[in-house]
């Protein structure tokens, strides 16, 4: 007879087998780490702690009483991650093809109930068939109680989700509920119904990848903000996300030792054109403002002309906003503002500042726009910058015209610093658009009037369009050159660093939706 101890360790071991070697087997043909596997990756070794190793499923329906596995289809506990606690679930798709009973669903209640308690974020390692069948409503009850943690945690504490298999049916609003998602190329795959399902009710004909895969949710729904090419690349990303942000709502975002001069000159020379309507990519204007290699983007393939991401001033993180002139001009459309506003939300929640590169001709034309909701989309961005009390900085790099310059983190909106470069343009409309509607009769009636309409814009300009009009208003703090905005944004970043709001008392906002 094996003693208590020799039992324990037997128990331990089968617990670790999942759903046994062939299975296993079958998860590592397919290109994946098991859900084990995935954690030890994760987590600063040796700091996984399990939590319900030894739960199993109360089911007795469909034969399953000889299907009971220590553990059942998930995973869970806590660990370290640089040496900061997190805790995290990974479905285990060696067991029932990691599909969630109530006891699946329960321990992963646990541990997002621990995470709020304890002020940590909430890893979603997700692999799973969905909703367990053979447990009817049960299951369903399963996902109702994730849904609600999952919207207790929201702006609490940081929740990540990875996907890193199927992801079907009601189980994909969990990780929608979540800040951010990553997925990986090739055997990842999120959807409400399969594509037999889609050719059944529509008659359409669409492959799992094109309906739901990762390149699929990373630049055409935008449910995924990353897509990787491995799981470990997944795993490193989240790892490299985490270090930017705070363990909760009350607590600062984690500072750096500087690696970067903070007195150094930004390198903009041959970047921005002086040419308002020349494109570049901005993304060349972070990198030689922040600190050099800090910048991580998120959702970059998604929406495109407007770009959002973190990055460090000095050592300390930032959220940075910033429209990208070489893709639609850096226009404003429904997507762009919806994109934006969650990112200054998700800062504003957790004490990240947000620096914010504006470079914007307006809003997006089009009866498309009009029909589809831009003013109430719109409202989105200028409700998520208003409503921010996290330090706000803004630089405008080109030009700023009409109700974009409004929307686009302005002095009006709450920014704590505003500045312009030298040739920057601000006004209601651009130059162009404002000399055709204001001298249309008088460039009719010129014997040239190409160069009528240029000699007029050039007038405007000089008295509209240019940073210090703006300036002797006081909505914007200064003029500053470009290569001394690294050096002015990291100490006005220090003077701002106690910066504090008391706004009126009320239970929450009403963002538009």
């Amino acid at each position: 007879m094996e003693s208590p101890t020799e039992e324990l360790r037997r128990r331990r071991a089968e617990a670790k087998r999942g759903g046994g070697t062939e299975r296993i087997a079958a998860q590592h043909d397919r290109g994946k780490l098991t859900a084990r596997e995935r954690i030890d990756y994760f987590l600063d070794d040796g700091t996984f702690c399990e939590v319900g190793q030894f739960v199993e499923h109360r089911s007795t329906n469909f034969d399953m009483d000889d299907k009971q596995y220590a553990g059942d289809g998930v995973v869970t506990g806590y660990g370290e991650v640089d040496g900061r606690t997190v805790f995290v679930f990974a479905h285990d798709f060696t067991v029932l093809g990691g599909s969630v009973g109530e006891a699946v669903a329960d321990k992963i209640c646990t541990v997002m109930d621990k995470a709020i308690e304890n002020g940590v974020p909430i890893i979603g390692l997700n692999d799973s068939a969905g909703a367990r069948i053979q447990e009817g409503i049960d299951s369903l009850a399963g996902f109702a109680k994730i849904f609600r943690r999952n919207t207790e945690a929201s702006g609490l504490v940081p929740q990540i989700s990875a996907i890193m298999g199927p992801c079907a049916g009601g189980a994909t609003y969990s990780p929608a509920l979540t800040d951010f998602t990553f997925m990986v190329e090739d055997t990842s795959h999120m959807m409400i119904t399969g594509p037999d399902v889609v050719e059944t009710v529509t008659g359409e004909e669409i492959s799992m990848s094109e309906l739901g895969g990762a390149t699929t949710h990373a630049t055409e729904s935008g449910v995924a903000h990353r897509t990787c090419k491995s799981e470990e690349d997944a795993l490193d990303d989240i790892k490299r996300l985490l270090s930017y942000l705070p363990q909760n709502n009350v607590e600062d975002p984690p500072a750096v030792e500087p690696w970067d001069d903070p007195e150094r000159d930004s390198p903009m020379d041959g970047i921005v054109p002086d040419e308002p309507r020349k494109p570049y990519d901005v993304t060349a204007v972070i990198d030689g403002i922040v600190d050099e290699g800090s910048f991580f983007e998120v959702h970059g393939d998604f929406v495109r002309n407007l770009v959002t991401g973190f990055a460090r001033m000095d050592g300390s993180p930032m959220g940075v906003v910033a429209n990208q002139p070489c893709v639609n001009a850096g226009t404003i459309d429904i997507e762009a503002s919806q994109k934006g506003a969650r990112f200054v939300r998700f800062c504003d929640s957790f004490n990240i500042p947000v620096l914010t590169f504006v470079d914007v001709p307006g809003f997006m034309p089009g009866t498309d726009q009009e029909h589809n909701g831009i003013i109430r989309h719109g409202a989105k961005l200028i409700y998520a910058y208003a409503e921010a009390t996290v330090p706000l900085s803004t630089v405008i790099l080109r030009k700023a015209y009409g109700g974009a310059y409004i929307v686009m983190g302005s002095k009006l909106l709450g920014a704590d610093t505003n500045y312009a470069w030298p040739g920057a343009e601000t006004a209601v409309l651009g130059p162009r658009g404002a000399v055709n509607i204001l001298y249309s009769d008088k460039i009719a009636a010129a014997n040239d009037p190409e160069a009528t309409r240029q000699a007029l814009m050039d007038e405007y300009r000089e008295e509209f369009a240019n940073p210090y009009s703006a300036a002797k208003r006081g909505y914007i703090d200064d003029v500053i050159e470009p290569c001394e905005t690294r050096e002015r944004l990291i100490r006005d970043l220090g003077m701002l660093d106690r910066k504090r709001i008391d706004s009126p008392s009320k239970d929450h906002g009403n963002i538009q939706l």
